[in-house]
């Protein structure tokens, strides 16, 4: 069995939401996981994971909307010019703990699996790897 598996995607905006589920499952089948925790995490310092609603597709619209919106001027030293990036990686997180029952990822009825683009277009690594017990 192996204990991580990674993949990539490519994403296409400047801030876009993703949903990875289906990726991140085939990723648990693959590593053969049962029963525990997946740690979903990408390596990227402007990019983030989480877990939200799956089922209305307004919601990600909705979601990017705010984003664009959450950090409007905000004078930053970085010279990229991706600062507001940065900081909403930070403040969303760059991994999530996904409890896995049976090999599959144990989410509610309406959640999924996210990569949450901040400074797109970008091609993004996600790393899956499994916590048994």
């Amino acid at each position: 069995m192996a204990a991580a598996f990674e993949f990539r995607v490519k994403t296409s905006r400047k801030i876009e939401r993703l949903d990875v589920t289906d990726r991140v499952r085939q990723a648990s089948e693959t590593i053969g996981a049962r029963d525990g925790a997946l740690l979903v995490s990408v390596p990227h310092t402007t990019a983030a994971i989480v877990v939200g609603e799956a089922w209305d597709p307004d919601v990600t619209g909705d979601l990017e909307r705010a984003l664009a919106a959450w950090v409007p001027e905000v004078r930053f030293d970085h010279a990229e010019g991706n600062s507001a990036a940065h900081f909403l990686s930070e403040a969303m997180g760059t991994a999530r703990l996904v409890p896995i029952e049976g090999g599959a990822p144990l989410l509610g009825r309406w959640q999924g699996i996210f990569l949450i683009e901040l400074d797109g277009p970008r091609e993004r690594t996600i790393r899956v790897a499994v916590l048994s017990v």
